[in-house]
């Protein structure tokens, strides 16, 4: 651009041109430790010191290889000598070479720093430095801030603090913040998508302003607040309702126990009423009969009761172990298949990212083979270059050989002319036809006795005369001679060489054919594998859903085998049940024989009044210390069966956490079993995938290969044609040549000599070329097949992660079983469960029937009490009456006995009572022990 410019005269002028007039180009300050600076520039970030060495070279255009070779072959000879000196093509590759070599070591680094970031999860990498003086520990504010703002980042947190900085997604959002009002979009409800559309606040991420998400963290907090505060007092308040309720109704029950009380004490002094105190014991003894008997039907019933309790408490407990024993081998089984699934699950993340790596490798493979197959098609390219331009001399060559024939020709001519002409020059003419003959391919030779033969031939008048002068001259010519005989071996050698190079070339072209041959059967068998492969997929894809099926199947008569199994079990029962009522009755039968057997003892204690007369006072006494018993017996029943339903209770309690916990464990189980059965999927998604990557790639890469050899085959056709036309214009060359030769023979041998240098240079640069070239070949078949190498290696990798998948998938299917079978246990054990809370149930209503029977029980004791001390009145009125008056003596008896046998009856149904309520007591602890443990 300017001539004689050097750096410093750049320097100088922008100096000249800048310095002192604008504020951003400065003088730089010398500073040690740094690299020498010419000139300094302010820019927003800082101030930035430049060093203009070799800055001219630098900013200096390249210049385009293929425009600098159409130059240097042009027609016009200035512009071809003005492009001669610039760089040869061998130069230019080696320079492309090293290029290359570093894009591959870039590519590489970039990889090798591309993992390790996909690794983390960085928004974004920045290196800063601490401190000028590179000491550790040491952190200067002031750079670290000029760092930052100059990198932008406390820009971009500026502009992303006015932004949106916080970004929740849509769900999240909904289901954080729906507390802070839920009636806008209730749950359940139909709503217009339109009205819809319009209270939306995002299809995907809700934007917040800075400070925003805060606020409503905080309006969130407040509302829990007061859902919590409004949930407590709803609950005290129902608690408060119902103790209320029940002050109000003790309220109720004192004043109403007050009011008979008080009604009573009013009543009690009246004749009528004490009439009607003695008369109504007596009322009540048929009564009591009945009580009687329905009370020992009661008791037979409740016996029976027991026996089948007892006999079903034994079946539950034996299945309760039974039951944890299976639960326990269950559980151990099911840790084992989580532990197996765990580690399939880390082989699978293994093999999924060993796949992701030799994904990352087939690409890196495939780029260097691209770039590799690019050098080796330039390389071929040039190859072709040189084998023309062989050619080319080839054909100069064959014309140089075509001129010289002709000049001997001419030479005979010329050579009989003389011995025409003059006889004594015979001998030199016999010389130079010796010395013509010899002279086949140089140019200098020929031109030098072409200028002889025309001077003979001016001076044929004259030949007597420069005799001594063709002497000299024919000395001059053998000189000539012989240098030509070395050209022209050197010739023959360069020939001969080039004829070895053409038949390498054709070999290569005849190798190039065969793997084209080659390569086109290779294409053909991966079509016929793409074809197989694809009728294989078809083909089992029907037989996976059958196996989907027969497992379904399987599923379903192993339920209807289980239905069966519970059928039977119930058939039995309802044996068993008959069974027992048949037992019932015949025991019924007996207890009717041995009630009219006691009633003949009632009779025959009839005849043992007498004694029992005498023996009253002492009954009384001893009835009395049985009350008292009673009485304490009652108020530790009573706190036994308090403290009894309490423990039942707590085991209802027990019983509904461990349902819940199993509800839970099922849950987890069928989540669990779901998120295998989705992993199942995507693991036969992923093998899908890959196996149709791998037949892409193999049928992208066998049509590169097909493009590759077709564009190889057509190139070696136009080359073909081009050779064919080189040898047209060849003979139209040598025919203009022929012509030409006439009238120019003697001006041309100059030229012919640079011509022949010239192509002794070329075929000499070609030859080097082409040695370069076949080196570089060899190169990139070894590099070809290292990558064929690693290509088989990656398939193989391929096929050993797919036999991993495919044992992965068999363990999976067999730990799907052992689910269904543990499943289907847990739902037999889930209802035995059922039946026997039914079973505690029924148990806890029975307790509160026999706690009823136990109160009416007392009651009834307190009115046998009552009754006996009215009858222990009336028997000392009587015996007041006897001592008066002895004349209703045997009224008195009478009633004393009717007396003595109620009171008996009396104290035997409340033995009988507290006998019945012991059992009871009794069976009720070993039921509560059965349900605790």
């Amino acid at each position: 651009m300017f001539p004689k410019a050097t750096d410093t005269s750049f320097k100088n002028k922008l100096y000249d041109q800048h310095l002192g007039k604008c504020n951003a180009f400065q003088k730089p300050r010398p500073a040690k430790g740094k690299a020498e600076a010419h000139f300094s520039l302010v820019h927003y970030a800082g101030t930035v010191d430049y060093n203009i060495s070799g800055w001219l070279d630098k900013n200096k255009d390249p210049l385009n290889e293929s425009v600098v070779q159409l130059y240097q072959k042009a027609a016009n000879k200035l512009l071809s000598f003005l492009y001669a000196a610039h760089a040869s093509a061998e130069g230019q590759l080696i320079s492309k070479l090293v290029h290359f070599l570093s894009k591959l070591r870039v590519n590489e680094n970039l990889g090798k720093l591309m993992t390790n970031l996909r690794s983390t999860h960085p928004h974004f990498v920045r290196c800063l430095i601490p401190n000028e003086s590179k000491t550790p520990g040491l952190m200067e504010n002031f750079l670290v801030i000029h760092q930052l703002r100059c990198n932008g980042v406390l820009e971009g947190i500026r502009i992303c603090r006015k932004g949106f900085p916080s970004r929740i997604l849509y769900g999240d959002f909904k289901q954080r913040y729906k507390v802070l009002n839920a009636s806008v979009i209730p749950e359940g409800q139909f709503i217009d998508n339109k009205k819809a559309s319009e209270k939306l606040l995002g299809s995907i991420d809700v934007f917040f302003k800075a400070g925003l998400l805060g606020t409503l963290e905080e309006m969130r907090d407040e509302k829990l607040a007061s859902l919590v505060t409004m949930t407590q007092a709803l609950c005290r308040g129902y608690l408060m309702r119902r103790e209320f309720v029940k002050m109000m109704e003790r309220r109720e029950s004192i004043y109403s126990i007050q009011y008979n009380i008080r009604s009573f004490m009013n009543v009690k002094h009246w004749p009528w009423m004490k009439l009607y105190f003695k008369i109504k014991p007596l009322l009540k003894s048929a009564e009591t009969e009945k009580e009687m008997a329905a009370m020992k039907e009661n008791f037979e019933k409740m016996k029976e009761d027991l026996a089948k309790a007892l006999a079903k408490k034994k079946e539950l407990e034996e299945k309760m172990v039974s039951l944890l024993q299976e639960k326990n081998d269950l559980q151990l089984q099911v840790a084992a298949e989580t532990e197996n699934l765990s580690d399939a699950e880390e082989r699978c993340e293994g093999l999924i990212k060993s796949k992701i790596q030799l994904e990352a490798k087939l690409k890196e493979t495939n780029e260097r083979l691209e770039d590799e197959e690019e050098i080796n098609a330039e390389l071929t390219a040039k190859k072709r270059k040189l084998e023309d331009e062989c050619s080319e001399l080839k054909k100069d060559i064959d014309d140089l050989e075509l001129t010289l024939a002709k000049v001997e020709k001419e030479k005979h001519a010329t050579e009989n002319k003389v011995k025409n002409l003059a006889e004594e020059m015979a001998s030199q003419d016999e010389s130079v036809a010796k010395l013509t003959k010899e002279k086949k391919a140089l140019q200098e030779a020929h031109q030098q006795t072409l200028d002889d033969l025309q001077a003979e031939e001016d001076k044929v008048n004259t030949l007597t005369k420069s005799k001594t002068k063709l002497e000299q001259q024919v000395d001059d010519l053998e000189g000539s001679l012989e240098q030509e005989k070395k050209l022209r071996m050197d010739l023959e050698r360069a020939k001969r060489k080039l004829e070895g190079d053409l038949k390498l070339a054709q070999e290569s072209i005849m190798d190039l054919e065969n793997d084209k041959q080659q390569s086109e059967e290779k294409i053909k068998k991966k079509d016929f594998e793409i074809s197989q492969l694809l009728s294989k997929i078809e083909d089992e894809q029907p037989l996976i859903w059958n196996s989907t099926f027969q497992a379904r199947i399987e599923e379903l008569e192993e339920e209807i085998e289980a239905e069966r199994a519970a059928r039977a079990k119930v058939e039995k029962q309802r044996a068993d049940l008959s069974r027992e009522l048949e037992e019932i009755s015949e025991r019924l039968e007996e207890a009717g024989g041995a009630t009219s057997a006691q009633i003949e003892m009632n009779k025959k204690r009839e005849a043992e009044f007498q004694k029992l007369r005498r023996d009253l006072e002492e009954s009384t006494l001893q009835h009395e210390a049985t009350a008292a018993a009673l009485r304490k017996k009652q108020a530790d029943s009573v706190a036994e069966l308090g403290e009894q339903i309490d423990n039942l209770q707590r085991v209802k309690q027990k019983l509904e956490k461990e349902k819940s916990e199993y509800k839970m464990e099922i849950d987890d189980l069928s989540s669990n079993m779901e998120a295998v059965a989705k992993s199942k999927v995507c693991l036969f998604h992923i093998k899908m995938k890959f196996a149709k990557n791998a037949l892409a790639h193999a049928v992208q890469s066998s049509r590169h290969d097909c493009d590759l050899l077709r564009e190889q085959f057509e190139e070696e056709q136009e080359a073909k044609a081009e050779l064919q036309r080189g040898m047209s214009k060849a003979n139209s060359e040598v025919a203009q040549w022929r012509t030409k030769y006439e009238t120019d023979a003697i001006q041309r041998t100059e030229e012919l000599e640079e011509s022949k240098k010239k192509l002794a240079q070329r075929l000499q640069d070609a030859e080097e070329s082409i040695e370069a070239v076949n080196s570089k070949c060899a190169s990139l078949e070894k590099t070809k097949q290292r990558l064929q190498g690693e290509v088989e290696d990656l398939m193989i990798d391929v096929e050993r992660a797919n036999a991993l998948a495919a044992n992965l998938d068999k363990k999976q299917r067999n730990f799907d079983k052992v689910l269904a079978e543990w499943k289907q246990k847990y739902e037999e054990g889930q209802a035995e469960l059922e039946g026997a809370q039914k079973e505690a149930r029924a148990l806890s209503t029975e307790v509160f029937k026999m706690k009823n029977s136990y109160e009416e029980a007392l009651d009834h004791l307190e009115t046998l009490k009552r009754e006996n001390k009215n009858l222990q009145q009336e028997i000392s009125d009587l015996t007041e009456q006897i001592g008066e008056t002895g004349k209703t003596i045997h009224e008195l008896e009478k009633e004393l006995r009717a007396a003595l046998e109620q009171t008996e009856r009396g104290r035997k149904v409340a033995e009988q009572e507290l006998v019945d309520a012991s059992e009871r007591v009794a069976l009720l602890h070993s039921q509560v022990s059965y349900f605790s443990f």
